[in-house]
């Protein structure tokens, strides 16, 4: 194993590839792997470069390393970067590389993590020690979380941390965290290729419901009308086959408008079809817009019967409903009137859809560190589909973007497997990343 001390030595994409090879895997329901081992080294880390770190967290188990750096200029409201160190499991079977080695090769960090995302922790790390080794001070107070269990939901970590230890984030008026300020390359409609970065302003709401009935068990020879597995299976379907109407948020509008325009086209969002056909025109850029356009629920979990032959008495099901910003109550008048009469729901959890301010000074500094590197880059808002910390820290007042960024990569490699299998991340994406990140923090 690696000691902490020879952390300084290492580029952020070796950073990334030792941070893998922490087996962190999060089975969720309060259970997960190595996020003591990995804040251990990371606090270690940190120490040995002359900060003075804290480990925190509900459990030893569940631990997360805070570590607020001064800036020149104290009066000015603070900044948080967090990056989670949890995973999700795999599936070693379907891996061609071990999930947990931290390999590197073919121009990437291959494991589980390469890409969410212990790239952003390993981009942070580096950043710290550079500031550390050439007695650099940012402008402003940074506050820097390498936080434990965002991917089951945050109870042990940013939702713990900001519940119990609110005083860690005192002045922090903003916040950068996970999946913006990837360099996605398009080609133009006369042959050009441009480059976008997309910094996310927004979230999608995670309503993450329980739909529930109970009745009559009996004989699986003697069918019974309405009973409880079948008004479950029924309620359900009554909302996976919903159309949630088109909602054009401001920030996804903008989202598509700019890099449609910047391809050379003349996008018309006025209905249905002019919408579809300019996000077909995105290429891979169209993936998050689509997600974007509309709510989403889709049923996930379905748990029932004790054996074939016996119709169980009680049926639940578990859906995943995404809102997006401003639907909110909308979506949950949609989803009672879908359910109706022949079964019951409630919350598992609920975490409302979040926006930070756009325009703004901090999403100008974060185009200008991109374009400082790239100086072509055009760098739009854009909504995520899915959800992450920033959630937390909201309750807190902090407007969260995302911005984790990734470099173009000179042989057109691109980062893959997220949450799959061989997920993977070029060295050059993290290591020109690394530089964008470290030139925003130290001036921001």
């Amino acid at each position: 194993m690696s000691q902490p001390n020879t952390a300084q030595r290492l580029s952020a994409a070796e950073l990334c590839a030792r941070l893998i090879r922490f087996d962190t895997s999060n089975y969720g329901e309060g259970h997960s792997a190595g996020e003591r081992d990995i804040a251990s080294w990371i606090h270690a880390s940190l120490k040995h470069a002359g900060y003075a770190p804290q480990i925190v967290g509900p459990t030893p188990a569940r631990a997360s390393v805070v570590l607020r750096i001064n800036g020149k200029d104290r009066s000015l409201p603070a900044l948080l970067v967090h990056a989670h160190t949890d995973v999700v499991p795999v599936e070693p079977s379907q891996w061609s590389v071990p999930a947990f080695a931290g390999h590197i090769s073919d121009g990437y960090v291959w494991g589980r993590g390469a890409v969410d995302m212990k790239d952003m922790a390993a981009m942070t790390l580096k950043t710290l020690l550079n500031w550390a080794e050439n007695g650099i001070q940012p402008r402003r107070d940074i506050v820097v979380l390498f936080v434990a269990d965002e991917e089951s939901g945050g109870e042990f970590g940013a939702t713990w941390l900001v519940a119990n230890r609110p005083e860690l984030f005192a002045g922090v008026e903003a916040a950068i965290g996970e999946s913006g300020g990837e360099a996605i390359p398009l080609v133009t409609s006369s042959g050009e290729t441009r480059r976008f970065y997309p910094v996310a302003t927004a979230e999608r709401g995670t309503l993450q419901i329980r739909i529930h009935a109970t009745g009559k068990a009996g004989h699986g020879s003697r069918p019974q009308p309405g009973h409880a597995l079948q008004r479950v299976i029924a309620a359900c379907d009554r909302v996976n086959s919903y159309e949630w109407p088109l909602h054009l948020t401001g920030t996804v509008r903008e989202y598509i408008e700019t890099i449609d325009r910047a391809l050379g086209n003349s996008p018309d969002l006025s209905d249905e079809e002019g919408v579809t056909l300019a996000i077909q025109r995105l290429g891979p850029a169209g993936e998050v817009a689509l997600a974007t356009t509309r709510c989403t629920a889709t049923t996930t979990v379905i748990n029932a019967g004790v054996k074939v032959n016996v119709i169980p008495s009680h049926a639940e099901a578990q859906l995943d409903v995404r809102c997006l910003p401003g639907t909110e109550n909308e979506v949950i008048a949609v989803l009672d009137q879908l359910v109706g009469d022949d079964a019951e729901w409630e919350f598992l959890a609920k975490h409302s859809p979040v926006s930070a301010p756009y325009p703004s000074s901090w999403f100008d500094a974060m185009r200008d560190a991109i374009q400082f590197y790239d100086s072509e880059a055009i760098v739009p808002p854009m909504c995520m589909g899915g959800g992450t910390d920033a959630k937390a820290f909201a309750t807190l007042g902090i407007s969260g973007y995302g911005f984790a960024p990734l470099a173009i990569d000179s042989e057109g490699r691109r980062p893959s497997g997220m949450h799959g299998a061989d997920e993977r991340n070029p060295v050059e994406c993290i290591n020109g990343g690394q530089k964008m990140l470290e030139r925003f923090l130290t001036r921001v």
